[in-house]
């Protein structure tokens, strides 16, 4: 984690305390289990002195537990109620509930639906039964650059914040990052075709999964899912004309339902395979963005 930037350290309006208080309350992730002053300190980049003050403080208030035995930290269940509460006004993860649980049966994969975190992607609703080798749940977070999900909602985002994000992206995966914008550039043409993205072991090397953007007329999100398997249960070819296809179905009826964009029409397979097997053209809109991102 950084340190606020210059620029929001000398925004008049912006409280460094308290953003280096909420950094400090990042620092925990899932099965963590405690923390001492010197571990929060390496991963939020602040001097272990102002992590000790700080650490004080949100013990204070209840957001922390100090487990003096080991000189640790956990997080305290005022900490956890404002993640459920966030969780409790999502409207799109209720109501998306029912269309995933039909594509997770129709499939027989994982259905998950999340938000940006930074430079990934957070679960925060998440449908599968028995799926082997997808042992992701909500508040699970995966990396935007290189999953289906993550490059779903990279090209549904407006163009300035899109290279603004991959800007953060390029900065932070140095040498690697050649390779991962070719994925990401690929993923913007399928998208541009088809309207979902295909991650076929570009995160983990036996998982395979398609996403697409959930975008909302309220100024919300946008929005992401994706529906993954472990690889030999979703071919790439699978993955193109089945699945793919599939996903892009129920977000126009979820977008539909919450007032969103009006669902697309049924495709018949010939209509589906016949758009497939077109070659994207080089160049074009999504070339154009992705050149100045190099």
């Amino acid at each position: 984690m950084k340190r606020p930037g210059k620029k929001a350290a000398t925004d008049r309006g912006f409280v460094v305390a308290l953003s280096r208080g909420l950094e400090v309350l990042r620092a925990f992730r899932p099965n963590d289990g405690l923390l001492g002053n010197q571990e929060i300190a390496a991963r939020t980049n602040l001097p272990k002195a102002t992590v000790s003050r700080l650490t004080y403080t949100l013990t204070k208030l209840g957001y922390l537990t100090p487990v003096p035995r080991f000189e640790k930290y956990q997080l305290a269940p005022p900490a956890l109620a404002l993640g459920y509460a966030a969780l409790a006004n999502l409207g799109v993860r209720h109501l998306s509930e029912p269309f995933r649980e039909q594509l997770m049966r129709e499939t027989g994969g994982a259905v998950a639906i999340g938000g940006r975190d930074r430079l990934s992607m957070i679960y925060f609703g998440q449908s599968r039964h028995g799926v082997v080798n997808v042992q992701l749940d909500v508040g699970s977070r995966i990396p935007i650059a290189t999953t289906a999900m993550g490059r779903a909602y990279l090209w549904a985002l407006p163009d300035e914040e899109r290279a603004a994000l991959m800007r953060e992206m390029r900065e932070h995966y140095g040498s690697r990052w050649p390779r991962i914008r070719d994925g990401i550039d690929q993923a913007g043409e399928t998208v541009a075709k088809y309207g979902f993205t295909i991650s076929a072991g570009e995160w983990q090397d036996d998982v395979h999964a398609v996403g697409a953007a959930l975008k909302l007329n309220d100024g919300t999100g946008p929005y992401a899912v994706n529906c993954g398997a472990p690889a030999f249960r979703f071919t790439e070819e699978r993955l193109r004309t089945d699945i793919g296809p599939r996903l892009v179905a129920m977000v126009r009826n979820i977008e539909a339902a919450l007032g969103g964009l009006a669902p697309s029409t049924n495709r018949t397979n010939n209509q589906t395979n016949k758009e497939l097997n077109k070659k994207p053209k080089p160049g074009g809109k999504v070339a154009g963005v992705a050149e100045g991102i190099r």
